[in-house]
C-alpha cells in the first residue's frame, strides 16, 4: 500500500501541472482577445459628418503619389452616416463606392488614419448642408477610378472626389488647385508610371489636387 501511495504522487503533481498549463494558456488567450478588442475600441475615433480622412498604401501609385507630393498620404475619402444610419467613407476606387468605416481603416497600412475637419463646421455643416454633400457624394457612386487624374467628370479620383463634394454643394474650395507640373516628378517611380499612363503626351498644365492639398488647406484642422 505504501509503495503505490508513493508513486502515485507524481502522476498527481503532473495532472495538477499539466492542469494549471492549460489554465494559464487558455487566460492568457482571453486576456490577449481582450486587449486587442479594447485597443480596437480606442482606435475607432467618434467621425463627424464631412470630416476628410486620410491613409497610405502600399501600391506602386501609391508610392507614386507619396514622392510628388512629399506627403505620408496617398489616398483619402469624406466620411457620412449612410441611409442605414451607419457610418461609411466615401472614396473613388475603383469603382466609386461607400466603405463602412472599419474596413476602410483596415485597407490601410497598420491601420493608420489622419482626419482633419472643417474649421468652421459647426457653422457650416446641418441638415441641410450635408444633404446637398451627401447628393453630390452620391452621383459619383459606381463611376470609374480615374487613373490619369484628369478634371472631367466621368471619371474621377479620390481627392478630385472630396474636393468637389466640398465645392459643388457649398462652393467651398478646400486647398489650392494646382497643375501636374508643380509637384516632384523626378523619381524614378513618378516618371516610370507618368510614361506608362501618358507615353510622351504628359498634361503637365492639368488641373490637379492632391491628398496632401486638402490636408494641408488652410480652411481645415486636423482632429486626429
Amino acid at each position: 500500500m505504501r509503495t503505490s501511495f508513493l508513486y502515485s504522487k507524481p502522476l498527481v503533481y503532473g495532472t495538477v501541472s499539466i492542469s494549471l498549463i492549460i489554465y494559464f494558456v487558455i487566460s492568457f488567450n482571453s486576456f490577449s482577445q481582450s486587449v486587442k478588442k479594447v485597443k480596437s475600441n480606442q482606435e475607432l475615433f467618434q467621425f463627424k459628418e464631412g470630416d476628410i480622412v486620410f491613409q497610405s498604401g502600399n501600391s506602386r501609385q501609391c508610392i507614386a503619389v507619396k514622392l510628388a507630393t512629399h506627403s505620408t498620404f496617398s489616398h483619402c475619402g469624406i466620411y457620412f452616416i449612410g441611409p442605414d444610419h451607419k457610418g461609411y467613407i466615401y472614396e473613388a476606387v475603383q469603382p466609386v463606392r461607400k466603405t463602412p468605416v472599419k474596413q476602410w481603416i483596415q485597407n490601410g497600412i497598420e491601420e493608420t488614419y489622419s482626419v482633419v475637419r472643417l474649421k468652421n463646421a459647426t457653422k457650416v455643416l446641418n441638415d441641410s448642408t450635408l444633404t446637398l454633400m451627401k447628393y453630390e457624394a452620391n452621383k459619383y457612386i459606381n463611376r470609374d477610378y480615374d487613373i490619369y487624374f484628369g478634371w472631367g467628370d466621368d471619371k474621377i479620383y479620390c481627392s478630385e472626389y472630396v474636393w468637389k463634394i466640398y465645392k459643388n454643394a457649398l462652393n467651398v474650395e478646400i486647398g489650392p488647385l494646382k497643375s501636374l507640373k508643380d509637384f516632384d516628378l523626378s523619381s524614378t517611380e513618378v516618371q516610370s508610371i507618368m510614361h506608362e499612363r501618358y507615353g510622351n503626351n504628359i498634361p503637365y498644365t492639368e488641373k490637379v489636387v492632391a491628398p496632401s492639398d486638402l490636408f494641408d488647406a488652410p480652411n481645415v484642422e486636423k482632429v486626429k
